[in-house]
């Protein structure tokens, strides 16, 4: 009776010992919280834009460099139209870099800024990407200037709607503006920080897009 006691013993501190490892090893496991991002850029090549533009371009590829390869990426180009000129991997940097001077060069003919007309593109694809399995992101590089047809000129009155249809479906989603004027910008922290707030809406001018471009990326868990 007495060696049955013992071989239970040794036996229940094994278990316990062998449970106490196991608990371990799971409290070290990382559960893989990674969600694939749709970034959408809105970039303006529009006349009052240009000057800018060699490096919004240079901002868009680093941005794109820093990505993961499951993610994708979207461009749509805005001046006084305004139309997707790329979408697919971040990581396809020769192609990004020739659409983007291929379709952004200077022209003439072109005036006004179709941001209103962008935007509603790109909020679009953010709800397509969401429910694609993609946390959907939209950044806007350019100066924001309304200018041309006024159909197609951003509409700061129904902004607002137009994100929160977003956050309907993609709750998580965020934008960021990049190079506009402080005036501009603090026209967009005064009309979606309500409805944003502050994690999700990043501002920059051109002089501080670094931090802001980081501050991006950690919202992304890149």
């Amino acid at each position: 009776m007495k060696k049955r006691y013992i071989i239970l013993g040794i036996l229940t501190v094994a278990v316990i010992s062998v449970l106490g490892l196991i608990g371990m090893v799971l409290k070290n496991i990382k559960v893989d919280n990674f969600k694939p991002a749709a970034v959408i850029f809105v970039i303006d090549s529009s006349a009052s834009n240009q000057k800018e533009l060699p490096e919004q371009k240079k901002l868009v590829r680093q941005i794109c460099n820093t990505l993961d390869p499951e993610d994708q990426v979207k461009i749509i180009r805005v001046s006084e139209d305004a139309y997707l000129i790329y979408e697919g991997a971040p990581f396809n940097g020769s192609n990004i870099e020739k659409v983007m001077n291929e379709f952004t060069k200077y022209d003439s003919k072109d005036y006004g800024t179709a941001y209103g007309t962008g935007l509603t593109k790109a909020f679009n694809y953010s709800v397509q990407m969401k429910k694609n399995g993609y946390l959907p992101a939209i950044v806007v590089i350019g100066d924001l200037e309304n200018e041309g047809a006024a159909e197609k000129q951003l509409n700061w009155d129904k902004l607002p709607k137009d994100v929160q249809k977003v956050q309907q479906t993609a709750p998580d989603f965020a934008m960021m503006f990049l190079y506009a004027h402080p005036s501009k910008l603090d026209k967009v922290k005064e009309t979606l920080y309500p409805v944003l707030g502050e994690r999700k809406l990043l501002i920059s001018t051109k002089q501080n897009c670094d931090k802001a471009i980081r501050e991006f990326l950690h919202l992304l868990d890149r």
